[in-house]
């Protein structure tokens, strides 16, 4: 007998997690790790940014938050969805939460019966089937193929549809892949959801801001319209404004939803730091210069390892067109037995031979639900990026 509900066996705990639990507990030991695991920008919070958050505890707005955000804040979201995505949403049908990560399970939490089907693209982001679980639902996955840039297409996704599909998710740009849908990618989709009214979209939008070379960011709603009652916009300020610790997200869709997330978040965490948001506030409204300069310095990285890990063999890069994520394949790697005589027999124990044996934390594909490849993300300084390459380089050359 067990107090711990049945269903949650079938939950895990996030790999990124246990990977950095790992990398500290070597670190404790005295080894050096160079983390290229972790989804985090290293540029930090702009300045005027931080000013306006010790300016806010200045005036005193340190009391409790507004569960669904800030009045000014849910304002500042509309004006940012109307001039960078031309959709148009009323306060009312905005929600500010702890990241992304609390909008997207309050989603799930609201709309998810036991049984009710989610269509996730592979590879997908680590904690998205585990949501659907602890919520009752079931992942249903749809393998996309790196040759497609791994996105998914309208064939696949009219074949996963069954009447008890209630969501698919699409995270464009995507992590861990990188892939980014046009225009034309997301229309085509969209007439074939246009056929199953009961399938609602997610899309998950949260490196909107981070694409590289010719590739243009676009959303569903943008492109569908039509279907905007169907459509929840997930979004945040951790990634393109250097603001993970200030823990602030948000949804814009139908106001039957909005309110429905707002009544489990009155009564689990409330509402996100009052601090953080006068200071989210800022960061929309404000100078956004800094975007493009990190995105240049972004694509410098990207370029630097894909290059380097490129030249390895048994690895494969396809450059990614947005985040700050590579997906590199490792089908070269596969069987091959290190120094010690072990066998490399999946992308787990591959990243466990990194880490263990040069110090390389970087995260195994199957956590995302597509192997085998491995995840290494190229927000952290160029010269980690290098020596990671260098030493994972030098640690393949000695399988055999």
């Amino acid at each position: 007998m067990t107090i711990i509900a049945q269903h949650l066996n079938q939950v895990k705990a996030s790999a990124i997690s246990l990977i950095t639990e790992r990398a500290n507990q070597l670190e404790r030991e005295g080894r050096n790790i160079i983390r290229l695991s972790a989804g985090e920008p290293d540029f930090g919070t702009p300045d005027h940014i931080k000013i306006a958050g010790v300016k806010a505890i200045a005036e005193g707005k340190t009391q409790y938050p507004p569960v669904q955000g800030v009045f000014e804040l849910r304002e500042a979201i509309c004006r940012k969805l109307k001039r960078d995505n031309g959709i148009t949403y009323t306060p009312e049908r905005i929600i500010v939460g702890c990241g992304c990560k609390q909008i997207l399970f309050n989603a799930m939490a609201a709309t998810l019966n036991p049984g009710d089907e989610v269509l996730l693209p592979t590879p997908y982001w680590i904690s998205y089937p585990n949501m659907v679980g602890i919520n009752r639902g079931v992942p249903v996955f749809i393998n996309t193929l790196e040759k497609n840039q791994f996105k998914l297409t309208p064939e696949d996704l009219e074949n996963a549809i069954t009447p008890r599909t209630k969501w698919l998710f699409i995270n464009s740009p995507g992590n861990p892949s990188g892939a980014v849908y046009s225009d034309a990618e997301l229309k085509a989709l969209a007439c074939v959801l246009r056929e199953h009214p009961h399938v609602w979209v997610l899309s998950d939008d949260i490196y909107e801001f981070m694409v590289y070379d010719q590739a243009k960011f676009c959303t569903m709603a943008q492109v569908a319209p039509d279907m905007k009652e169907r459509i929840l916009v997930v979004n945040g300020l951790s990634k393109a404004y250097g603001m993970t610790g200030w823990r602030v997200g948000y949804g814009a869709g139908p106001l039957e939803l909005i309110k429905t997330m707002f009544k489990i978040q009155s009564q689990s965490t409330s509402g996100t730091s009052i601090i953080s948001q006068w200071a989210a506030i800022t960061a929309l409204d404000g100078d956004h210069t800094f975007i493009n300069a990190n995105n240049e310095n972004l694509k410098l990285r990207r370029d630097v390892v894909v290059s380097m890990l490129s030249d390895v063999e048994g690895l494969s890069c396809t450059p990614p067109e947005g985040a700050f994520y590579c997906y590199v394949s490792c089908k070269g790697i596969i069987g091959k037995r290190t120094p010690k005589g072990q066998i490399i027999a999946s992308d787990l124990d591959l990243s466990n031979f990194l880490m263990d044996e040069c110090g390389v934390a970087v995260v195994h594909g199957e956590a995302f639900g597509l192997s085998p490849y491995f995840r290494i993300s190229f927000a952290t300084k160029l010269e980690l990026l290098k020596s990671g390459c260098r030493m994972i380089a030098e640690a393949l050359r000695q399988l055999n």
